[in-house]
């Protein structure tokens, strides 16, 4: 059976450190970073980058869409 895993990638510039997206991972994939952007919002990463299975919960939940979401099936 194939295993999916998954990774995202952030707009920094876009992301406003609201921790939604921490809150709806289900694999506690994401957390704030100490690291701020350009407007001095701290940015979502990802923390635990081999527990995420590509669910697409934190894309959907960010109010801001600053979070794109891959894919990759590993046989």
């Amino acid at each position: 059976m194939a295993k999916i895993k998954g990774t995202i990638v952030v707009d920094k510039e876009r992301c406003k450190g609201c921790g939604v997206c921490a809150s709806a991972c289900p694999c506690d994939v994401l957390a704030l970073s100490a690291e701020v952007n350009s407007k001095g919002y701290p940015v979502a990463w990802m923390v635990n980058p081999d527990s995420c299975t590509g669910c697409a919960s934190c894309a959907v939940i960010c109010p801001d869409s600053c979070i794109t979401v891959y894919r990759q099936k590993f046989e």
